[in-house]
Formats: structure tokens, sequence, C-alpha cells
């Protein structure tokens, strides 16, 4: 399918990740989501050609890449019809450490990300009792000595039996003890090697898409104080500054998933033979594709606006969680046309729209349910009040 839009240097790379993809059929990608398996075969020849290191200096051995270029990765992985929320958080977790940490941890940690000698796949936020109400985490890291010892408890921690390191954010200030709810929180780098037995357990969640997340158990966790990023309680703010890349790159993989929908519909609505004649002739098969063709055209464009910001270094929240929002939906979309123009088949397994069907679904809710989008709109981009 041509895609007229601002992408057209990327030809090359689109190339690359293509012929790499094209190595792991379809039955690759349904024995691993029938056996709720792990996709290492693909993250390893991935990892091993550098695609993972995208964003990663070439000073500290990585490919030195834009996000634009990044994202294209991210794209080109789903639209193969292969998962790329299975890796992605290798890509933008490292840039808590590449934009906040000290020289010695980007030295210590950043080469060894790049030759995929280490996993940095986790990123520890999310809380039982707070949600996307980041300011009210009750996991606490209070200082003794040369160590932070943490206590708390995480919750929908994805990747962590497939990763070396992870990014937490802890409180170390009370929240009753600042002046903004946004103060007093920190961020460290734990690894996993030592913390697993060690005062962290590991409790694997259940779920419809086969996406190993975790609720995760700190009790007395020793974490030496130079595993902090950059002040003790500006945590808050270096999360913060990582999501925009996060959402950007998410975008993508929702805009990769949609022409893979789209694509499998006109093909089948092509060749797909009913009452003498291809259901792609009628326009109750034909509007709804063009439809989704046209959504997704236009959530490419903002991904392609919020990838030109964030790499320029201007401000990119509200283009990054506009492009979030509108290929999450757009996906989706694209998702249940595929599905309704296969009728019964699009139910079978090795048609493999059922899988996509239920991946795509996820990015309604996470990294940032669709609600919160709009609320961000509203206050920051429309003026309305904060309605929380």
């Amino acid at each position: 399918m041509s895609n007229p839009l601002p992408d057209s240097g990327y030809g090359e790379l689109r190339e690359a990740l293509r012929d790499l993809c094209s190595r792991f059929e379809p039955a690759y990608w349904q024995k691993v989501d029938r056996e709720r398996g792990y996709p290492e075969a693909f993250v390893e020849a991935l990892t091993q050609a550098g695609w993972l290191a995208a964003l990663i200096p070439s000073a500290y051995g990585g490919a030195g890449l834009g996000l634009a270029e990044a994202s294209v990765i991210m794209e080109e992985i789903n639209r193969s019809g292969g998962n790329a929320g299975s890796c992605h958080g290798q890509m933008y977790n490292m840039g808590t450490v590449l934009r906040h940490g000290s020289e010695a941890q980007k030295r210590r940690y950043l080469p060894a990300l790049a030759r995929g000698e280490l996993r940095m796949q986790s990123m520890a936020v999310t809380e039982p009792s707070t949600g996307s109400d980041t300011t009210q985490i009750k996991t606490v890291a209070r200082k003794e000595g040369a160590r932070y010892v943490v206590s708390g408890q995480k919750v929908w921690i994805s990747r962590i039996q497939h990763s070396d390191l992870m990014i937490l954010l802890a409180r170390t200030t009370p929240l009753a003890e600042v002046k903004k709810k946004t103060e007093g929180m920190s961020v460290f780098i734990v690894d996993l090697r030592e913390a697993l037995g060690r005062g962290m357990t590991v409790r694997p969640i259940a779920n419809m898409v086969n996406h190993e997340t975790n609720e995760v158990f700190f009790d007395e966790l020793e974490i030496p104080e130079d595993q902090l990023i950059g002040e003790e309680g500006l945590g808050f703010r270096y999360i913060l500054d990582g999501l925009n890349a996060e959402r950007t790159l998410i975008a993508a993989e929702c805009i990769g998933d949609g022409y893979w929908f789209i694509d499998r519909a006109r093909h089948y609505a092509a060749s797909r033979q009913v009452f003498g004649r291809a259901i792609g002739q009628n326009q109750g098969v034909q509007f709804p594709i063009s439809e989704s063709y046209i959504e997704l055209q236009a959530a490419d464009l903002m991904r392609f606006r919020a990838c030109a910001l964030f790499d320029a270094g201007e401000a990119s929240g509200a283009e990054a969680n506009m492009a979030k929002y509108l290929a999450a939906k757009a996906s989706w979309q694209a998702a249940d046309m595929c599905l309704q123009v296969h009728g019964g088949f699009g139910f079978a397994a090795e048609y493999d729209i059922e899988r996509k069907f239920r991946e795509t679904r996820l990015y309604q809710v996470a990294p940032i349910s669709t609600n919160l989008i709009l609320s961000y709109v509203a206050e920051h981009l429309l003026g309305l009040p904060r309605s929380f």
C-alpha cells in the first residue's frame, strides 16, 4: 500500500526492518502467543542488528538515531505482524539514564545496553492504590548511610523476567513534608539480578494479551546510593521527561497495527467471493476500510509531528499525547473493521487477526488511558478547569 507521508527518507530503514521481520513468519508469533511465551529469538535478532539501541548515542555504542527513526522501527515490527510490546521498553527506558544519569552511570550501563549484554525492559511506577495518580505513590525509599531501603508495592510492571535492570520511582520525602505533591520522589536503577529474592518478589499477572506483566513487592530492598538517578526528590520530573518518547513510540506501534489490519482487510475483501462477486465491491465493506485508512493517515501525521518536535529538543507533550490518542483509536477501529470484514474466519487463530485484535486493544488503556489524554488536552490546550 502506498503511504504518502513525510517519511520518504526512511525507505532503507523500512526495507531492513522488513527483511529481518520476514524471517519470523506468522507461525512463529502464533506459537509464542499460544504458549504465552516470549519471542526470545526475535528480540535477540533485533538486538544483534542494533535496532533496540537506536536512541543510544554513538558515543555510548548506540546508533544515535532520532525518535522518528525509532518510531519507524516500532511501526515496522507491528506492521509485519509482530508485537513490539515485547521489547519496546529497551528502546525508551534507558532515556532516564541518558538524560538525567551521571556520566559514571551512562558509561556503566549504556554501552552494555547497546551491545545487548544488559536489558533494561522494565519501569516500575504504577501502584495498585494510585493508578495514574502518580503523586500519591506509597512505595518509599529511606536513606540509611550509603544506601536506600525500599518498601512498597507496584503493579502492571512489564518484562521483569526478561530484564536485568529496572527503573524505579519511589517516594524519598513524605507527601506531607513537600510543598508540591510532585516533589519528594526519586528514581533509581534496580539491578534485578541482585534484587530478586533479596527484598524484591514478583508475581506474574495472567491477562488477555500475551504481555508479560507483574505485581512487585519490596520488603526492605537495599539499593546502593550510586544507583540514584539525578537529584533526590526530582524523580517525578525525570519520569515525565521520558513519557513523551514512550507515547510516541507506542503511537507508532499502533500505526503499524493499523496498516496491518487494513492490508489484511483489503486483500481479503478483494479476493473473497460471495453471491458471485468480491465482497470488496460492496460499499458496506469498502467504506469502513476507507474510513480506517483516513483515520490512520491522520494519526501518522501527528506521530511524525511529535517526533520532529522531540528530536528538535522542543516541547512535545501535547503532540505525543495526541499522537498516542489518535493512533490507538485508529488501530482499534481498524482491528474491529478487519475482524468484521473476515467474519467468522477472523476468529480463527491461523489468520492472526484475533491475536492482533487483542494486542492493539491494550493501547486504549496503557501506558496512559485515552480519558487522561482528553483531560490533558482540556486543561493544557483548551484552558478548561482541571478535572482531578
